[in-house]
């Protein structure tokens, strides 16, 4: 998931970021155990985005409800973030299909 910070977030500081997150990411996780997450900043590298979270998951059905809490939720609703691409994958495809 590519996203952009947006001006309400960078306006929080960090323990108030960190609040938003537990609240919105780390819920949804906790909700959802078969799927993880990875945050990556990339505001340095990219001008696409400023940040990408990388979504493991066991359950592609457990996966789509932690992107349905996320997108109800502060972080795309105040918005704190913009959602600018999605990228679906799997790891090692072409081995299974061959």
């Amino acid at each position: 998931m590519l996203i952009t910070a947006l001006p309400a977030w960078l306006r929080l500081s960090r323990p108030e970021r960190a609040a938003v997150a537990d609240k919105t990411l780390g819920a949804a996780l906790r909700g959802h155990p078969r799927t993880t997450a990875r945050f990556f900043d990339a505001e340095a590298f990219s001008a696409r985005c400023s940040d990408v979270l990388l979504f493991t998951t066991t359950d592609l059905a457990d996966y789509y409800l932690v992107v349905e809490e996320l997108r109800d939720s502060p972080l795309f609703t105040v918005p704190y973030f913009h959602l600018d691409e999605l990228v679906l994958a799997v790891e090692d495809g072409h081995q299974a299909a061959g």
